[in-house]
């Protein structure tokens, strides 16, 4: 599952630090991450958004698209995918971060491959603090609750459910895009 902003309100520290609006940077981050997933083994894709352009991209790859009514941040639109993901019948539920642009296919399928059983994977970013992914099995393992603090807050929250849970770092997910610094580190590890 992939949760989409609109691009407009995307990457403003991004855009802050480099004195320039980069929709077209958080556009391209997401497609590259969309691409990814719907390569992968995972029996579908959900994308949560309201950007057209998105929706227009999930169609052309034969993601199922989940409209939010009402843009209320990551968390908010991951619990919404979880949904419908459980309406699917899903029994487990991959979240990803669209700003991740060194995710390929093949980190996807082996993350899906490492942890087929029950409970919950974090995927720290890089620095140790925030989550860029969650495996979720089954999909309602634990509520999402992104931003800062999120890593431990995760862990937190797996713990008072009884679900086994693991961080895991996959470099991969561990490089989100956020600021002129982040940019710099993914692109040193290309």
């Amino acid at each position: 599952m992939l949760p989409v902003k609109s691009f407009r309100a995307a990457k403003t520290r991004l855009a802050q630090d480099l004195g320039l609006p980069q929709p077209e940077l958080a556009a391209r981050m997401a497609e590259g991450v969309l691409r990814a997933l719907c390569a992968s083994k995972a029996d579908g894709v959900l994308v949560v958004t309201r950007e057209r352009k998105m929706m227009d991209l999930a169609d052309d790859l034969g993601a199922e698209i989940v409209e939010e009514d009402d843009v209320r941040g990551h968390s908010a639109a991951a619990t919404l995918g979880i949904r419908r993901a459980i309406e699917l019948g899903a029994e487990r539920v991959l979240l990803a971060a669209g700003d991740c642009p060194l995710l390929t296919t093949e980190e996807v399928d082996g993350l899906l491959d490492r942890h087929a059983g029950q409970g919950v994977v974090i995927l720290a970013d890089r620095h140790g603090t925030g989550t860029n992914g969650l495996l979720l099995a089954p999909p309602d393992a634990i509520a999402p609750s992104f931003g800062m603090g999120s890593r431990e807050r995760h862990a937190e929250l797996a713990h008072h459910r009884g679900m086994p849970w693991t961080v895991e770092d996959v470099p991969a997910f561990a490089f989100d895009v956020d600021t002129a610094d982040d940019l710099a580190a993914a692109d040193a590890q290309r």
